[in-house]
């Protein structure tokens, strides 16, 4: 029988998980302004397919996982380090050319973002240990033992709430597409690449400090 509690504590996880900003909001957000919602959205599926691996890995329990995550915790870091930086460079030197009329979405385009934000997520160590927490903390799921029922259904409840917050995300931000022009898009990627490059400052900082102090 269904555990309606349980999927609810998962689309709330989710939930939680996706929505503080970061750069995978950015891209979201930069790519609905452009080409449109169901393009930003599917621009989020990278980090929901993020977030189901790392709530796989919680809740099943898979060691060798968790193991591998958290040996080379520092090295996953600095490749998202160097890998936002050369985002944000990439972002900040485009020239965009605004459209009205959202063009279609094209398959091999679609492919190189969800790979972006699948991988902006999965370099980030502390999304897993966060999901390691939140589970024991509220499923009591991080162990191999439990029911495994149970286990999948949060998963899928935990990817179904990540996707719901980029459904939302880019239905929001769409309303305001018709005000966009190439020089209000020019002002967006700008902004983004700023952000971006920032983020993945601040995360070599972080790896630089670990070897410092």
């Amino acid at each position: 029988m269904l555990d309606f509690g349980l999927v609810l504590n998962g689309i709330a996880i989710g939930l939680a998980v996706a929505a503080p900003i970061g750069p995978v909001n950015l891209i979201v957000i930069r790519r609905t302004l452009r080409f449109g919602q169901l393009n930003g959205f599917l621009s989020g599926g990278g980090a929901a397919a993020g977030d189901a691996l790392f709530a796989t890995i919680a809740a099943f329990g898979i060691t060798a996982a968790m193991d591998f995550v958290l040996r080379f915790e520092t090295a996953l870091q600095f490749v998202g380090g160097f890998f936002l930086l050369f985002l944000g460079l990439r972002t900040w030197f485009s020239r965009p050319h605004f459209s009205e009329a959202p063009p279609e979405v094209h398959t091999g385009a679609m492919a190189a973002v969800f790979m972006t934000t699948f991988v902006l997520t999965i370099t980030n160590p502390a999304t897993m240990l966060g999901f390691i927490a939140i589970f024991g903390g509220v499923a009591g799921l991080t162990d191999a033992g439990e029911d495994y029922g149970h286990a999948a259904t949060l998963v899928l409840a935990v990817m179904a709430g990540s996707a719901l917050w980029w459904a939302g995300l880019s239905g929001f931000v769409s309303l305001f597409r018709h005000r966009m022009n190439d020089d209000l898009l020019r002002i967006v990627n700008k902004v983004s690449g700023i952000l971006i490059a920032i983020f993945g400052a601040v995360v070599l900082a972080r790896v630089a400090s670990s070897f410092l102090f």
